[in-house]
């Protein structure tokens, strides 16, 4: 949920700090107190585009920064973060940051990590949905009807899914290869001198595993040759000669030999020394063979420095090592023989593709079947809310349609059909309001106050699947009065049951819901319009619903109704 919103220079609001809590919050108030805008700056925080206009006057910047707190690891937050880079709090913390300068430049930040626009409005699409009479969001947008279906069914539809994701991956390489392989003659011809030439090249050069990295050894040690060599005679003739370090081991073990007789660990350390002596004499003998070993040659490192040189062109235009020169290689060769033998690799390819679209097309439809079954399920729940809001002669239906596919494309139903990532199915949702009255896209609903109901029904089944924590309504209720002020409020609230909701409202009946209430309010202060917001008490809250009902002033008898709304309302939950 959001737990707290913080915002700085924003609009008429100099600076304001409010906390939330779970349940249904409601924001009342005159109309251009600022309770919109408190929803701009949180639809910013969630990527929204933003404008040098948001910036209160005289600043250099405006401020927005939310805290979240999620409930579950299992949150898609957290994916997100994973994917980005960012940092997740023990405690299941997220903050989200926004600031516009003055300048119009947008900086974004995601708990303290700097990130693009599109990074912070992918976060902000897990943690919150707006919805005003304005905008239109996911469910008014026909290409996500099928994502939302698909969620609102996900217990049975999310292992179908992946099944035929991993299909049709694999139907997917396989029609690509037959296509590259059945292009215009020309291009492969094309091709194939190309990826001759290459494969002369490579195999003329002799490659072996590694040979970069012994070769680099190799020139290392010439380069350093006299360093080296000095250093391994130093070594030598410290250890023999006359008066060097074995000649002193041996004194040292012949000394304790001579009294062994007298304590028995004496004997033990001439044994450990005279181990040591032969040790540290076989080494020595090692350090000069090396030494006769040594001989520097500059032909030798000219011809390191040359194949080298030659080895790092290969790496520039067919790998980073010479394994991955190798790989290429072996790729080239694999390549080239399927070009050559084309016509069998085709016919090869031709029955895979077959059975592979057979496969999945099985898998297509299995989801299709089950998406079916979902859309009875959804059909049913959204006509039992849209009758709870007095619109028992509505009308809603899923529909579904298949995009027609080419020659190339497998068949169904003696149909071609043109698979996609999530099947073959489109999906819109229809509605109709009137009897008689053909079932119509929802966007294209004319009447405002049936919209509203609308999308409070559709959004009463999707919040819970939607996996968001907070559902913001920005007086969606408009243009309704009476009873169907009293089911919207009801349906507004059972909504606050699976996700936090934050509602601005004109509507008594909706603030007496609220679990909280936060009056918007403006003043002048120093020549200046601020807004500022207070959190009211059970009298503050009996006042305001009394303006609300009255418009105007407030008297006795609209106090006594606005405490009759609340305590029906503190009945209803």
């Amino acid at each position: 949920m959001l737990a707290e919103l913080s915002i700085k220079d924003f609009a008429i609001i100099d600076e304001i700090k409010i906390n939330f809590r779970d349940g249904l919050t409601v924001l009342t108030g005159e109309t251009g107190a600022g309770k919109s805008i408190i929803i701009d700056a949180i639809q910013l925080l969630a990527g929204g585009r933003g404008s040098v206009e948001f910036v209160r006057h005289g600043s250099k910047k405006a401020e927005i920064e939310g805290l979240f707190f999620l409930d579950s690891q299992e949150h898609s937050a957290y994916r997100k973060a994973e994917e980005f880079g960012v940092e997740m709090d023990e405690e299941g913390m997220l903050v989200l940051n926004r600031t516009i300068t003055a300048s119009g430049k947008s900086i974004c930040r995601v708990n303290g990590k700097l990130v693009t626009l599109a990074i912070l409005r992918e976060f902000g699409q897990t943690l919150i949905d707006i919805h005003s009479q304005h905008e239109t969001q996911s469910l008014m947008d026909t290409e996500k009807h099928l994502a939302l279906l698909d969620l609102y069914g996900q217990k049975e539809i999310m292992h179908a899914k992946q099944e035929y994701k991993e299909i049709y991956e694999e139907y997917k390489k396989l029609k690509r290869r037959y296509h590259e392989l059945s292009e215009n003659e020309q291009e492969i011809a094309q091709r194939l001198d190309l990826l001759k030439f290459q494969q002369q090249e490579l195999e003329e050069a002799e490659l072996t595993l590694d040979e970069d990295v012994q070769l680099e050894q190799e020139r290392n040690t010439l380069q350093n040759y006299e360093k080296i060599y000095q250093n391994i005679s130093d070594a030598y003739h410290a250890l023999y000669g006359e008066q060097k370090a074995l000649d002193w081991l041996a004194l040292s073990m012949s000394s304790l030999e001579n009294i062994k007789e007298f304590d028995e660990e004496l004997g033990t350390k001439a044994s450990d020394i005279s181990n040591y002596y032969y040790t540290i004499e076989e080494l020595s003998f090692d350090l000069r063979n090396k030494l006769e070993e040594m001989e520097y040659n500059p032909e030798r490192l000219n011809e390191i420095e040359g194949r080298l040189n030659e080895i790092n062109r290969l790496k520039r235009k067919y790998g980073q090592s010479v394994e991955e020169i190798l790989n290429y290689a072996a790729k080239i060769d694999e390549e080239i023989e399927q070009l050559e033998n084309k016509d069998v690799h085709l016919s090869k390819l031709e029955q895979d593709l077959k059975n592979k679209g057979r496969d999945v097309l099985l898998a297509a439809e299995q989801l299709h079947e089950l998406r079916k079954k979902a859309a009875e399920k959804l059909k049913e729940a959204i006509l039992s809310e849209l009758k709870d809001l007095y619109l028992e002669k509505a009308d809603f239906d899923v529909h579904f349609s298949i995009q027609e596919g080419s020659a190339s494309d497998p068949e169904w139903k003696g149909r071609k059909v043109k698979l996609h990532e999530n099947g073959f199915d489109k999906v819109q949702f229809l509605i109709s309001t009137n009897v008689g009255e053909p079932l119509k896209e929802v966007h294209k609903i004319a009447s405002g106050g049936e919209l509203s109901r609308i999308m409070l029904a559709i959004k009463k089944n999707f919040a819970r699947h939607q996996g968001v924590t907070s559902v913001i309504f920005d007086e969606v209720d408009t243009g309704v009065s009476g009873r169907v002020a009293q089911a919207i409020a009801e349906k507004i609230y059972s909504i606050s049951n699976s996700s936090q909701v934050l509602c601005i409202s004109h509507l008594p009946q909706v603030a007496s819901m609220a679990d909280i209430h936060l009056l918007i309010e403006k003043e002048i202060r120093q020549d200046r319009t601020i807004t500022k917001v207070n959190e009211l008490n059970h009298k503050d809250k009996i006042n305001e619903i009394g303006r609300m009902i009255s418009g105007t002033e407030l008297t006795e008898t609209t106090k006594e109704h606005a405490e009759e709304l609340i305590s029906l309302a503190n009945d209803l939950k």
